[in-house]
C-alpha cells in the first residue's frame, strides 16, 4: 500500500516492544517500527527522512515497518513469506546479518550461520532455506540479465546467481545491469556470487 514515506523526522522511542520513529508528512505523523541498525543511523530530529515501508495487517491492528534501505525492506517481505516467520523474527534476522550475508547463507544452504540470530533454531533455519532458496533463484522467472561485463567474468554462473537475487528483490533489469557492471569492476575475476551481490547492493543503496 505504501512504498515509502518521505517527510520530517519528528521523534523516536525505543523499548522492550521495539524501536519506533514518527515521520510527519502533509500534517500526518506516521509511526513506523524500525530495526536496530537503522535506529542507530537516524538523521537529526527535524531533518528530512525517507523510509521504505511495509504495512502489517493483523486481525487486531495495523502497523508500519520502515527501512532506510529498499533492499532491507524487500528482503523483509521475502522473509515474512516463510510460514512461521513474522515481522518480529524478520526484523531479528535483518538486525543479525547484512542483507548480502543473509542471502548468501540461504543460497549456500548454510543453516548453521542463520541460527546465530536470536530465537532461530536449526529447524526454523532449515525451513527458511528450504522456502527461500527457490524464491531467490527463480522468483525472477529464471531470466538472467545479460551485460557486456558478464562475458569477461571467469564464472558467469556466479554473476547470473547475483543477478537473479537482485531481480527477486524487485530491482529493474536496468538497475541490475548497471549495479552488476559496477560490482564486477571492484571484485576479482571468478568472484563468488555473494561477493558480487554485496558490491552490487552497495551501489544500489546509494
Amino acid at each position: 500500500m505504501y512504498d515509502y514515506i518521505k517527510g520530517v523526522f519528528a521523534y523516536k522511542t525505543s523499548g522492550s516492544k521495539g524501536n519506533f520513529i514518527t515521520v510527519e508528512t502533509c500534517g500526518v505523523g506516521y509511526s513506523c517500527e524500525i530495526m536496530d541498525r537503522d535506529f542507530a543511523n537516524l538523521p537529526n530530529l527535524c531533518d528530512e527522512i525517507k523510509l521504505f515501508t511495509v504495512l502489517i495487517h493483523r486481525e487486531d491492528k495495523m502497523s508500519l515497518c520502515g527501512f532506510l534501505k529498499r533492499e532491507d525492506r524487500d528482503v523483509f517481505n521475502i522473509l515474512t513469506s516463510v510460514s512461521g516467520v513474522g515481522s518480529k523474527m524478520a526484523l531479528t534476522l535483518l538486525n543479525s546479518f547484512e542483507v548480502s550475508d543473509l542471502v548468501g547463507f540461504v543460497l549456500d544452504g548454510n543453516y548453521k550461520e542463520i541460527t546465530r540470530a536470536k530465537g532461530v533454531g536449526p529447524k526454523l533455519a532449515q525451513k527458511i532455506i528450504l522456502e527461500l532458496k527457490d524464491k531467490l533463484t527463480s522468483y525472477a522467472g529464471n531470466v538472467p540479465v545479460k551485460s557486456d561485463a558478464c562475458v569477461t567474468c571467469e564464472n558467469s554462473q556466479n554473476v547470473e546467481d547475483a543477478q537473479m537475487v537482485l531481480l527477486s528483490l524487485g530491482y529493474s533489469k536496468e538497475e541490475v545491469t548497471s549495479a552488476i557492471s559496477g560490482a564486477l569492476a571492484k571484485v576479482s575475476a571468478g568472484a563468488l556470487a555473494e561477493d558480487i551481490l554485496k558490491e552490487a547492493l552497495k551501489i544500489l543503496s546509494v
